[in-house]
């Protein structure tokens, strides 16, 4: 059986809008995030074996996640991720993962409204949809969609609130961006 290519999502006719549309808003590719059921378990790889330097981190009540920034020589950053104690966010993704492994990938744009127009044009399904928070709007183009990876578009303002003195362990210990205060496992 064969599907017709200009069909799917993001494949577009002769005359229409090319499938590069984001790079109008400036699409960069920004932070690659890895979940497990303890951060923990991640910071042998990213933090001791590769030399990934603490930047920042905190909790997603309204998700229900803690994550944690890592950066490296070049510039480039990672995200370490892990459920909040009784947060079910995860759940089918350990489901099907196990342990864990790569959740998501992260591209900025410049403007997240027009980039929201532009990928409805191009037929996307577009899931997790977050517009409330002045500091950081995103949206995510389902696995199914993105040939298995969930892609974040986001849009950050600058300058995002101050991290102060924050530590990985104090991040860990429940104490970092909204921490709720309980450590992690």
């Amino acid at each position: 059986m064969t599907t017709d290519p200009s069909s799917s999502p993001g494949t577009a006719s002769p005359g229409t809008t090319p499938p590069h549309v984001l790079t109008r808003f400036n699409a960069v590719f920004d932070h690659a995030a890895m979940a497990a059921r303890r951060i923990r378990d991640l910071l042998p790889i990213y933090h001791e074996l590769l030399g990934g330097t603490f930047i920042e981190g905190g909790d997603n009540q309204r998700v229900g996640y803690r994550a944690v920034q890592l950066g490296f020589a070049d510039g480039s950053r990672i995200e370490l991720m892990e459920p909040l104690s009784g947060s079910t966010f995860f759940d089918s993704f350990f489901a099907s993962r196990g342990a864990g492994g790569l959740h998501h990938v992260t591209f900025k744009v410049d403007d997240i409204e027009a980039a929201l127009a532009a990928m409805r044009r191009q037929g996307y399904s577009l899931t997790g949809l977050h517009l409330d928070d002045q500091f950081w709007r995103e949206v995510f183009l389902h696995p199914s969609e993105a040939h298995g990876t969930l892609v974040q578009i986001a849009q950050a303002q600058r300058p995002f609130p101050p991290a102060q003195d924050m530590t990985l362990e104090g991040v860990l210990a429940g104490n970092g961006q909204r921490g709720d205060g309980h450590p992690s496992p």
